[in-house]
């Protein structure tokens, strides 16, 4: 329960600007001590971990990392063994700043609402489970009014779209500080990189590629369920939450969203158009949604175009890079994944060293850090901070070449936000003990998308 008291509610920037005038305030505060107002403790931004997966693990790392006073005092999964090992991990590398006592650890799809219950105005929520939950865990923090990060992407299809950037605007209203997962826009190359192109130093940008072309990772590529080990359909979804695009837009929303952020960071614009081909090849047994391979056109309103190559598959070419071709010169954003970005701006359109005119310094900060440190400042100087609009339209983006891919058809902007295709709309009401949004058949595989057969969404019927 949050307290009424008019000396715990003010915000510890204000307390750090104003402790004088606070210390004179307060003999009109009946039955309350010095130290139990202004404990060190008040001070330290609060966080509570959502999702206990690597990914979460790795952002609450980050949280405990930065320069203010932070500490993380609860923990909230489905999956209890999944929570334990973040705990033995974050408690061991972070004992001054660990504070997660037995009864704040929690499991259940309701274990968000207890973790929540834990932070005070200007605490920090990190919801890092699969993007399908991000809505409802989204909605009730805004409810708590505290700070959010969460991982991306955002959404998964147009609905889940509409939901965030609805429920990002009540944010604002509210002051709250939102930062999202797509840590590239915080890598100081990057965006030194980024104001050099706007700047028109490679002249007007005409057409933009990238690459995330490597061996199947995380859980995209998934073998049928063996009941004996895995009763519930439902838990192993989410287990494999990479497999299914009602939990997490499959591989190439989750995988491919950085690269594309990237090329619509440094133009400017996100593109209106997309249309796409793909497939699966060599699928063997697995029975998971995802094509192996995708391969994208964007069209920027301006007509410039955006390339994206996409791939999962054994024994083939690997490159993870996102470039910028403009009418005087090429740029490259990334070539040695998401750190260090390697970044580099040439005249003309090869990659010489004779024409090389900028590049990043050799030495370059974790952006995974970066991104906590600059939500952290913004809470302690009270600065308007709030990802989500152009977070949203990142992964609206992701969405839209994904299912111009997966239905044969050209897909813009405007139809992926109004397509009225949800794939869980009931995703707030799952228990650990009911059924899955998506249920295999007999042979235990699940519907894939069928280009220019099923149009209007990704996927029909069972096969």
């Amino acid at each position: 329960m949050e307290t009424t008291s008019p000396a715990l509610n003010t915000s510890r920037r204000e307390f750090l600007k104003t402790t004088t005038k606070a210390t004179v305030g307060l003999s009109t505060l009946s039955g309350v001590t010095l130290p139990h107002v202004f404990a060190a403790e008040d001070n330290t931004v609060r966080i509570a971990l959502v999702g206990c997966g690597g990914r979460g693990t790795g952002a609450a790392s980050n949280s405990l990392s930065v320069k203010q006073p932070t500490k993380l005092v609860a923990m909230a999964d489905v999956f209890e063994n999944r929570l334990e090992g973040s705990f033995q991990a974050l408690s061991a590398k972070h004992p001054d700043r660990f504070s997660v006592s037995a009864d704040a650890k929690f499991v259940g799809f309701d274990a968000y609402k207890e973790a929540l219950a834990m932070l005070r105005p200007n605490d920090i929520a990190v919801f890092a489970t699969p993007p399908a939950f991000r809505w409802v865990h989204f909605k009730a923090a805004i409810e708590k009014g505290v700070n959010v990060f969460m991982e991306k992407p955002i959404c998964v299809d147009g609905p889940t779209g509409k939901r965030m950037l609805e429920l990002g605007q009540q944010a604002t209203a509210k002051n709250m500080k939102v930062a999202v997962g797509l840590m590239c826009r915080h890598c100081p190359s990057r965006g030194e990189l980024a104001k050099k192109i706007q700047a028109g130093e490679i002249g007007d940008i005409i057409l933009a590629r990238a690459y995330r072309m490597q061996g199947p990772v995380g859980t995209c590529f998934t073998k049928p369920r063996d009941p004996k080990t895995d009763p519930s359909e439902l838990m192993w979804q989410i287990k494999n939450f990479h497999s299914f695009l009602w939990l997490s837009g499959g591989s190439y929303s989750d995988f491919f969203i950085h690269n594309i952020d990237e090329a619509c960071w440094m133009k400017n614009d996100f593109p209106v158009e997309a249309k796409a081909n793909g497939g699966r090849t060599d699928r063997g047994e697995h029975i998971d949604q995802n094509f192996d391979h995708y391969s994208i056109e964007y069209t920027w309103k301006d007509g410039s175009k955006f390339f994206f190559e996409g791939r999962n598959a054994v024994g083939t070419h690997n490159e993870f890079a996102t470039y910028v071709h403009g009418s005087k010169g090429m740029a490259i954003v990334s070539t040695a994944g998401h750190f260090p970005s390697k970044a580099m701006m040439f005249k003309g359109q090869e990659k010489k060293a004779e024409n090389l005119i900028w590049r990043a310094p050799k030495v370059e900060p974790n952006p995974y850090q970066v991104e906590w440190d600059d939500l952290l400042s913004a809470i302690t100087n009270d600065k308007p901070y709030n990802e989500i609009e152009r977070s949203a339209k990142s992964s609206l983006v992701t969405c839209m070449g994904r299912m111009a891919a997966h239905t044969g058809q050209i897909i813009t902007y405007d139809q992926m936000l109004n397509c009225p295709h949800e794939f869980a709309p009931n995703v707030d009401k799952l228990t650990l003990d009911g059924p899955a949004p998506l249920v295999a058949d007999k042979d235990g595989k699940y519907p894939i998308p069928r280009p220019g057969i099923i149009k209007d969404r990704e996927y029909g019927e069972t096969a």
